[in-house]
């Protein structure tokens, strides 16, 4: 379905990015990786989804808080393999603490990686699309995009800032053969979200699956968390011919918590 396409997928070494990347690579997408870490193996995970396509996969190590990084990345992007044709920004970042004791550092991190990188790579990969009559930009936001938790003013900032830039950009190229919408998980078992369950499992002296079961029953109705495949699928969806009119949806898959 997407031979000859190129995706670009931020924060795809781990997580959600890595199972957007896998999915996209099964539907005969080359692959633009990013992150920080391990790369071969994600590299290797993403070559062997997409083997039977016989996709190619590149890596680039932007600091997605830097612009100047942002614009290496799409330069190197466009000089592997023509354009970006599918845009997945995913990369995040998490700090938790009330909003008056909120450390200024951590603010402009998680608003310089969270939101403001979405709107450098889409003014620079949008032109491209735009001239091909053609593009996909997937924000990854969050059920945060959506309502509210405490203890996560700059994470659910950035987030409601994702939906709002969604909501723009597909306005902005509605007559065109671009789409922009955003995907909105719940709970998602993350090396993030990890560490997360780490801390509840110490703050209650439980175990991991009871602190997972705690963390679910706070938030998600189905008590389960949302996977990386099923989040992948979704980007497949909106990159097929059946997804050419969605545009500016914030779509929540979040087993319920934004229905409460």
């Amino acid at each position: 379905m997407l031979n000859g396409k190129t995706a670009l997928v931020t924060g795809s070494t781990s997580g959600i990015g890595l199972g957007i990347a896998k999915a996209l690579a099964r539907q005969g997408a080359n692959i633009v990786l990013n992150g920080f870490g391990d790369v071969d193996g994600p590299r290797a995970e993403v070559l062997e989804a997409g083997a039977q396509a016989g996709v190619r996969v590149a890596y680039h190590g932007a600091d997605m808080g830097r612009p100047a990084d942002i614009e290496d990345l799409l330069r190197y992007s466009t000089d592997q393999f023509g354009r970006v044709d599918i845009l997945v920004n995913n990369a995040g970042i998490q700090h938790v603490a009330p909003v008056h004791e909120f450390p200024v550092e951590k603010w402009d991190a998680i608003l310089a990686i969270n939101l403001s990188s979405a709107f450098h790579t889409t003014r620079l990969a949008l032109p491209g699309m735009l001239s091909a009559g053609w593009g996909r930009i997937i924000n990854v936001a969050s059920v945060h995009g959506l309502v509210g938790s405490t203890q996560k003013s700059a994470y659910v900032a950035a987030k409601h800032g994702i939906v709002g830039l969604t909501k723009v950009t597909a306005l902005e190229t509605a007559t065109t053969g671009v789409t922009c919408n955003a995907i909105c998980p719940g709970w998602v078992l993350t090396p993030l979200v990890q560490k997360q369950v780490d801390a509840k499992a110490e703050q209650h002296g439980v175990s991991n699956e009871e602190a997972q079961r705690i963390l679910l029953g706070e938030k998600e109705p189905s008590m389960q968390f949302t996977t990386p495949e099923e989040l992948g699928e979704l980007a497949v969806f909106l990159c097929s011919p059946a997804g050419g009119n969605v545009r500016g949806v914030a779509w929540n898959m979040d087993g319920g918590w934004a229905a409460q």
